[in-house]
């Protein structure tokens, strides 16, 4: 049970969270936290508007919220303690708070990257590679999504690989990697010409055979770098292939894993577009008083607090449950369909709440109006997460 300090701590730190599920934290998780965000809030912040619209990533960011460690922050990993999933999570909701890019740039290292290699690899496999994943050493994305296939990657997934003597050849082509630029090393997934079966590898970026162009013209996670990927006769050792990725069952198991990450982000997200929005509507003033004594301001900020509220009490169960070890496809699926729903729609109200202003990056709240929608279609569409928990209703597949 939490003590007071760290109730009043949480209530501090996270004064939007209503019903008080921070308070399940930690005085050193909440303590990590406010590191977090102070980092976030004196050093990443005032760069976003401008390398929004630039469509850049502020490299600059990055060394000082790697130097937080906060994969393995000192205070919860004494005597061998591994972080608890309630941490990890707002690490992700502070993050997506601030800003959705950088979330899913952090994201892509310490949970996508992350958990196909500790999952998907062997156990030497994983004992080697985690350490520099967790201290940026070893910088790796996540390559499944291909230009013709995204929801029916399962069985249209078709960048293929060859076993030849002791090597592999990959050829085909990903989309919407995020990070790749600057990676170390791809995840790729491919399908074995031998068996049919998807197999995933570790292919360093400089490989002959690898080409990286910058996806431009978005509107959506500007400040992100996804990548358009093409692989061709690219060779590969079979120590780079992950050990225990052996079919599209395998994949969709580490996807399990990953969903609850972009719930957290999705909530994390509200969260900044609430806060953004509240702020603006206490200070600006119409018909001479402040918005925010408008009744039908009030209905909308309300709203948004109860999606927002609802989204964590939904992620922060969903959390416990994956650390008593309930995995299930359609609780992590149905936490990513429901928090993206209820971030498109508290986004709309925050820029709406804020009038004119609402379209300018000034406010902050365009940034999450127009993030929302990637967040909405990325780890699973709305339709696909829907059709996964339908199936587990009804007992019966909708879909292929």
């Amino acid at each position: 049970m939490s003590t007071t300090t760290e109730v009043q701590a949480a209530a501090g730190l996270y004064p939007s969270d209503q019903y008080g599920y921070a308070s399940l934290l930690t005085g050193a998780e909440l303590a990590v936290l406010g590191r977090l965000r102070r980092v976030l809030d004196e050093q990443v912040h005032p760069l976003l508007a401008d390398y929004w619209e630039r469509g850049e990533f502020p490299a600059q960011i990055a060394r000082p919220l790697i130097d937080l460690k906060l994969m393995d922050p000192w205070e919860l990993t004494i005597g061998g303690a591994v972080p608890s999933g309630l941490y990890s999570g707002f690490r992700n909701f502070e993050l997506a708070r601030t800003d959705a890019s950088v979330a899913t740039w952090y994201n892509a290292q310490s949970g996508l990257f992350r958990t196909v290699v500790n999952l998907g690899g062997s156990p030497e496999q994983a004992a080697e590679l985690d350490p520099k994943i967790r201290s940026f050493e070893y910088k790796g994305v996540f390559a499944l999504t291909e230009p013709g296939h995204g929801s029916d990657i399962a069985g249209g997934l078709e960048t293929s690989a060859r076993h030849d003597g002791g090597n592999w050849v990959l050829n085909g082509a990903k989309r919407w990697i995020g990070g790749a630029l600057a990676a170390d090393v791809l995840a790729v997934f491919a399908r074995d010409e031998a068996d049919g079966q998807v197999k995933c590898f570790l292919v360093p970026t400089g490989t002959p055979g690898v080409a990286l162009a910058k996806i431009r013209h978005k509107t959506s996670l500007r400040i992100m770098q996804n990548a358009d990927i093409t692989l061709t006769d690219v060779v590969v050792p079979e120590s780079a292939r992950l050990q225990n990725v052996n079919s599209f069952r395998d994949v969709a198991s580490l996807l399990r894993n990953m969903r609850s990450d972009v719930a957290w982000i999705a909530t994390g997200a509200q969260a900044g577009a609430y806060e953004a929005a509240l702020r603006y509507v206490k200070q600006r003033g119409q018909f001479g008083k402040p918005l925010a004594g408008f009744q039908l301001i009030q209905e909308k900020l309300s709203l948004m607090l109860a999606n927002l509220t609802a989204s964590l009490g939904l992620v922060v169960r969903l959390t416990r449950q994956q650390e008593e070890g309930i995995y299930k496809d359609e609780n992590s699926a149905m936490a990513k369909m429901f928090t993206s729903l209820r971030l498109r729609e508290t986004a709309a109200l925050a820029r709406e709440v804020c009038g004119g202003n609402g379209i300018t990056l000034d406010t902050d709240v365009a940034r999450f109006h127009a993030d929302a929608e990637a967040i909405y279609s990325y780890e699973g569409t709305h339709e696909i997460n829907a059709l996964v928990v339908g199936r587990a209703i009804t007992g019966t597949g909708a879909f292929r």
